[in-house]
């Protein structure tokens, strides 16, 4: 879990902007199964510290296990390759929508800040939630470090899980995440499932455990991928395009829209076209 403390913006900026370095070592050798991961650790954390990576987070990297868990879960995620329609069966979409008409009520004050700040509507926060975390009872027990560095050894996703990693490292160096951090089967961490390097560009320092903060991160991601109050966010609007930012998967930024409208309600999506 995310640690309490609260970082400022500039310092946040900073990490993001060391993570976007170019890594100047020879990258380590990728690998298909557990057979390599402990060479390859070992060959990453030399590269880390040639990087800057400091001594906290490169113990933290060399006590990491390989992830079988992770990359059963990575190559098998089935449920994108479903229609619309049973996506949004399988994922209880139903239950999202009451739930998340529930929690817009509730917490009226919160989303009316948000939208004020950075323009998003409380839908597409309430169904990023609700489909992310249902609503934050699920956020997952694996290790977020192991997890990580799992994938970047994994031949298939290489590349984008080291810049995970190297913003992982970061987070631990400065005390955000440690070692025990526990999260989702790739990494992802709080109540909208933010990856590492995503807490150092969108996170605002706050703590994702946390539902207010982790809700403004997530509005604060969606303005910086081009979100504009007042426009539509369902497919070919405006909006929607900030949303497939989100998740790759075509299916689910579908059901993101679809899951947002319903809470929002028809009235809200007329007045925006």
């Amino acid at each position: 879990m995310i640690r309490g403390r609260h970082y400022t913006i500039a310092a946040f900026t900073a990490l993001a902007s060391l993570v976007g370095m170019a890594h100047t070592a020879q990258a380590a050798q990728c690998g298909n199964s557990a057979a390599g991961f402990e060479n390859w650790k070992r060959e990453f954390s030399q590269e880390a510290k040639a990087n800057g990576v400091g001594q906290t987070a490169i113990s933290a990297l060399m006590n990491t296990d390989y992830a079988t868990a992770t990359i059963r879960a990575d190559r098998g995620q089935k449920s994108f390759r479903l229609s619309l329609d049973q996506f949004m069966a399988k994922r209880g979409a139903p239950v999202i929508v009451s739930r998340g008409r529930s929690l817009k009520q509730s917490n009226a004050s919160l989303f009316a800040s948000l939208e004020q700040r950075y323009g998003v509507p409380p839908g597409p926060l309430i169904a990023i939630w609700g489909m992310e975390t249902a609503f934050g009872t699920q956020r997952g027990n694996q290790n977020t470090l192991s997890a990580v560095a799992t994938l970047a050894y994994d031949c298939r996703r290489s590349e984008f899980f080291t810049d995970q990693l190297y913003a992982a490292l970061e987070l631990i160096d400065r005390g955000v995440l440690t070692g025990s951090t526990r999260g989702s089967m790739h990494g992802e961490i709080g109540q909208t499932q933010f990856m590492p390097k995503n807490i150092l560009q969108y996170g605002r320092g706050g703590n994702l455990d946390n539902t207010a903060d982790a809700l403004e991160a997530t509005a604060n991601f969606l303005k910086a991928h081009g979100w504009r109050a007042g426009a539509g966010y369902q497919p070919g609007e405006p909006n929607f395009r900030a949303i497939q930012a989100w998740n790759a998967a075509s299916v689910y930024q579908q059901a993101i829209a679809l899951i947002g409208q319903q809470i929002d309600g028809n009235a809200r999506r007329s007045a925006e076209r």
